[in-house]
C-alpha cells in the first residue's frame, strides 16, 4: 500500500505538467530573467495559481494571465518588490489576499496553465502594473493610471 501512494506521489507532478501543457498557445520565448529559478518554480506557479483563483476566477483566460503577468510586470518595476511573493503578499495590493480568497480553496487546471503562461512570459496586458473591476468601488486614485487594455471584466492599467 506504501509503495502505490509513493508511485501516485511521484507520478502527481508529471500528471499535473501534461494537464496544465495541453492547449497552449503560442508565445514567444520569455527572456531568462523572466524565468523562476527551477528550485522555486512550483512555488512561484502555486502562488501565482492561488491569486489568479482568488482575482480572475470566471475572467477570460487570458485575463487570467493578465492578472499573472500583473505580478511578474510589478517584480520587474523599481517600486514594487522584486519578488512574487513580496508583490503578492505586499499590504493591501490585492484583495484577495487581504480577504484570505487565496487560501479558500484549490486552484483549477486552467489557473495554473495561466500561471505558467505568465511566467513564460506571455503578457497580454502589454505590460501593466494595476489591474481593477470597475464595477466594484475603487479608489478614484487608480482612475489616474493609464489604461492599457480591458479583459473581460477588469481594467488593466500602467
Amino acid at each position: 500500500m506504501k509503495q502505490r501512494i509513493l508511485v501516485l506521489l511521484l507520478l502527481l507532478p508529471l500528471t499535473l505538467t501534461l494537464a496544465i501543457s495541453s492547449d497552449i498557445p503560442e508565445i514567444f520565448a520569455a527572456p531568462e530573467y523572466n524565468l523562476a529559478a527551477p528550485e522555486s518554480w512550483w512555488d512561484e506557479v502555486n502562488l501565482i495559481s492561488r491569486l489568479i483563483m482568488g482575482e480572475a476566477t470566471g475572467e477570460p483566460f487570458a485575463g487570467q494571465v493578465g492578472v499573472g503577468a500583473v505580478v511578474l510586470n510589478r517584480t520587474r518595476h523599481p517600486q514594487f518588490p522584486n519578488t512574487v511573493p513580496g508583490v503578492i503578499y505586499e499590504p493591501g495590493a490585492f484583495e484577495s489576499v487581504s480577504n484570505g480568497l487565496i487560501w479558500s480553496g484549490t486552484p483549477s487546471a486552467v489557473h495554473y496553465r495561466a500561471a505558467e503562461l505568465a511566467l513564460n512570459g506571455w503578457d497580454p496586458t502589454y505590460g501593466a502594473l494595476f489591474f481593477w473591476n470597475p464595477a466594484k468601488p475603487v479608489s478614484p486614485w487608480i482612475w489616474t493610471r493609464t489604461i492599457l487594455t480591458q479583459i473581460g471584466s477588469h481594467v488593466f492599467a500602467r
